[in-house]
């Protein structure tokens, strides 16, 4: 329950500033903190760079069937990622920015064949490139990744994402 009260507080802080400032775009991101997400990222100031923030949901369900002395039964595990985090963008031209940031993701597993839920929590740092036109549009992302947790520290891992940002900035 901790866990669930801490997810939907940092999701209010991160979406909360954004109804009402700047650069808003969606995407969908495959690698990075939220493995296959779905992610909404703001600007917490009324310019195209500076600190913003994202919110992002994602995972995947697998399905097998299992034969045993019985007959044959159908397991289903499903994992859910939801990652949150604060970036930074650096840029002069107002379409290429490099984008610092790093965050936590909380991820919940369940499997019908333990009855079992699993909860854990790992925190990710991102350094990459953002592709984001300053009058709206088509974006894209690419970045290493670097996961740690109780696991140990993996480096060597990124993403990319595809997205739009919305709207017309005024503004710097």
């Amino acid at each position: 329950m901790k866990k669930l009260s801490f997810i939907l507080f940092a999701s209010f802080v991160v979406a909360g500033p954004a109804n009402s400032q700047g650069a808003k775009s969606a995407y969908f991101e495959l690698g990075g903190p939220g493995l296959a997400s779905f992610n909404f990222d703001a600007r917490f100031s009324n310019k195209q760079d500076g600190i913003g923030g994202r919110v992002g949901i994602g995972g995947f369900s697998l399905r097998t069937t299992i034969s045993n002395g019985n007959g044959t039964s159908t397991e289903r595990a499903t994992v859910l990622f939801i990652p949150v985090g604060l970036n930074y963008l650096l840029g002069k031209d107002h379409r290429n920015y490099f984008e610092i940031g790093g965050g936590v993701t909380p991820v919940v597993a369940s499997a019908s064949f333990t009855d079992k839920n699993f909860t854990t929590t790992f925190g990710y740092a991102i350094f990459g490139y953002r592709m984001q036109p300053r009058d709206g549009g088509f974006t894209f992302r690419a970045f290493v990744c670097p996961v740690f947790a109780s696991f140990g520290f993996i480096p060597y891992y990124g993403g990319v994402s595809f997205g739009y940002k919305f709207g017309n900035m005024k503004g710097k």
